[in-house]
């Protein structure tokens, strides 16, 4: 049917009407990402070596020309992967920053965040103490990524204690990290629930027994 003096038929108002209405299609995510999502899933349920080239592939439903378009080798993916990782955590606590009310909040918002990563199903510990068990070379490119996150949240600790004034920081800052490392074994092998409460309360203990009395 056809419009007359401008106006619109019933049947053209309702094709109008049913395509407004309708949701618009999803945005069609990049290969790439796809491919990292595929791998940030598989490498940390299963293991770096574990987890096949192939096995990704398959599971994007891509041909190995594509994935090696994006990825030349496996261990490129690795890093991608280990990177994405350390954006999250970095996302994290600069969001724990801005909703907390003071440093010891911070430490707080941390070790709950810790906690209930832990009681999540699927938890296998702390995915770059992970990779550095699989990657002992520490000139790999995997142990790099690895490292240069660690310095970044040793670094982080260190600032945050220097915002509240704990003497000989870098020092605490380690103590702390290491902490954050037990605590992630701990939530891994033992009671997760305990986790929040044993890193919070032992990260203050630190704190206060450097301060001076």
């Amino acid at each position: 049917m056809r419009q007359t003096r401008g106006y619109m038929t019933q049947t053209d108002k309702a094709v109008a009407e049913g395509a407004a209405s309708s949701p618009r299609p999803a945005a069609k995510v990049p290969v790439r990402e796809r491919i990292v999502d595929a791998a940030t899933e598989l490498f940390y349920a299963q293991g770096l070596r574990a987890v096949s080239a192939e096995k990704i592939i398959a599971q994007v439903g891509i041909t190995k020309v594509t994935f090696y378009r994006h990825f030349p080798t496996k261990d490129d993916l690795i890093v991608a992967y280990l990177e994405r990782r350390a954006q999250w955590e970095r996302d994290a606590i600069a969001a724990a920053r801005q909703a907390a009310g003071d440093v010891p909040d911070v430490f707080r918002i941390i070790a709950e965040a810790i906690g209930a990563e832990s009681c999540r199903p699927g938890f296998r510990g702390c995915p770059f103490i992970n990779a550095a068990a699989e990657y002992a070379d520490p000139d790999h490119p995997v142990r790099r990524v690895v490292d240069a996150h660690r310095r970044w949240f040793k670094q982080t600790t260190q600032d945050l204690l220097d915002e509240i004034a704990v003497p000989d920081s870098a020092r605490v800052a380690d103590q702390l990290v290491m902490l954050r490392d037990g605590a992630m074994v701990s939530g891994y092998l033992s009671d997760p629930r305990a986790v929040t409460d044993a890193l919070y309360h032992a990260g203050r203990a630190v704190m206060a027994f450097s301060s001076p009395s």
